[in-house]
């Protein structure tokens, strides 16, 4: 088990493949843009 190996995170990162063991990091939206966000929408 390691860099070979489909299941392992290191084997995903050397793959450059994403699963379960290495999920994508996604885009938190800042507080500063939902609040101008609802502003406009009461506009």
């Amino acid at each position: 088990m390691g860099k070979g190996d489909k299941k392992t995170r290191r084997g995903k990162i050397n793959r450059g493949s994403y699963g379960v063991r290495r999920p994508r990091i996604k885009k938190q939206v800042r507080i500063e843009e939902k609040i101008s966000i609802d502003k406009k929408a009461k506009a």
